[in-house]
């Protein structure tokens, strides 16, 4: 009898829960309902971007399986054979793949070491700076390069790295040294390009730390003043570790784009003289994919390569979390 009466009031004790978990979620979906209903018109300005975004990114997604297709165009995606990893195998054995993942890292690890201080050296400086007039002149010289097209940039730099007419050699020359050939060195190709990245994405890139700066409370170098720290000190206690979380957030995007090294450019910057360090995986998918029709390789090449992003990432966020506890997720 007793067993009986403990297994029926467990049974009713479950119904009860039951009864409780239903009534439960028929409240959080009126709530949902009634939360919809009150901003039903922040949906509706929402619901085209929710569009756009699941037409042009995700659904374009299921083409990602062309990787592991021997694509065909008259077949179309879904009735080409299917070969598992061979693109993949294809690319890891082939002759350019050190050379392409060496440049690749390269060009970006460096692009990131020594281009990623200097926003927030300029954001600093232009703190710091009480002249309005300088400040807004300085912002605008720096800002306007991020709006040249890569086109008009890459031409800018031939005509003055030019070796006969170019004005830095010109300035070479001048000052007893021999002329060179930038855009035609392998060698030069990495500085040349790096130094080019700064000039034209440092303004920009210092928009957000600026803004960073802005938020950080007057009070605090109010009260390092009255207490004796000089300008130096109060960057180095104040506006620094202010600016921290928003540097560190940024860095770790960087990091998950290390491989995504932008295109445009150095195709642009390319030629035959400097193709040894300036081959990176983006110009060979390009001559694979569009100029020799290799769908099925060049796409498993991109999504190797968007899994090392997420990988970097991930394992750079980890990091940054134990460290300092700041991370994106």
């Amino acid at each position: 009898m007793t067993k009986f009466s403990e297994s029926n009031q467990s049974e009713s004790n479950r119904s009860v829960i039951k009864k409780e978990n239903a009534v439960r979620d028929r409240g959080g979906k009126k709530r949902a309902f009634s939360r919809l209903g009150r901003c039903w018109q922040l949906y509706l300005l929402l619901a085209p971007t929710v569009v756009y975004l699941f037409i042009f990114n995700y659904l374009p997604m299921t083409g990602i399986q062309i990787a592991f297709r021997d694509y065909k165009f008259s077949r179309g995606i879904w009735d080409s054979a299917w070969v598992g990893l061979k693109h993949f195998r294809t690319f890891f054995e082939s002759v350019q793949f050190e050379s392409l993942m060496v440049n690749t890292v390269k060009i970006s690890v460096y692009a990131l070491l020594f281009g990623f201080p200097f926003p927030i050296i300029l954001a600093l400086l232009l703190n710091e700076c009480k002249s309005m007039k300088l400040k807004k002149t300085v912002q605008t010289l720096t800002y306007a390069p991020y709006f040249i097209s890569t086109v008009v940039m890459v031409s800018m730099l031939s005509m003055f790295l030019s070796p006969s007419t170019g004005i830095v050699n010109k300035a070479i020359s001048f000052f007893g040294g021999t002329p060179y050939d930038f855009m035609g060195s392998a060698k030069a190709f990495r500085s040349v390009y790096i130094i080019s990245g700064i000039w034209q994405g440092t303004g920009w890139s210092s928009i957000i730390f600026i803004a960073a700066l802005a938020g950080i409370d007057p009070q605090l170098h109010e009260a390092a003043e009255i207490d004796g720290a000089n300008r130096l000190q109060r960057i180095w206690h104040i506006n620094l570790p202010g600016i921290l979380p928003t540097a560190v957030i940024v860095f770790i995007m960087n990091c998950g784009s290390i491989m995504s090294v932008g295109f445009e450019k150095v195709y642009l910057m390319q030629n035959s003289m400097n193709q040894s360090t300036s081959e990176i995986i983006a110009t060979y998918v390009y001559k694979m994919g569009i100029q020799k029709a290799q769908y099925s390789y060049t796409t498993a090449i991109g999504l190797f390569n968007s899994l090392i992003n997420l990988v970097l990432l991930l394992i750079v966020n980890h990091i940054s979390k134990k460290v300092s506890e700041i991370s994106v997720f």
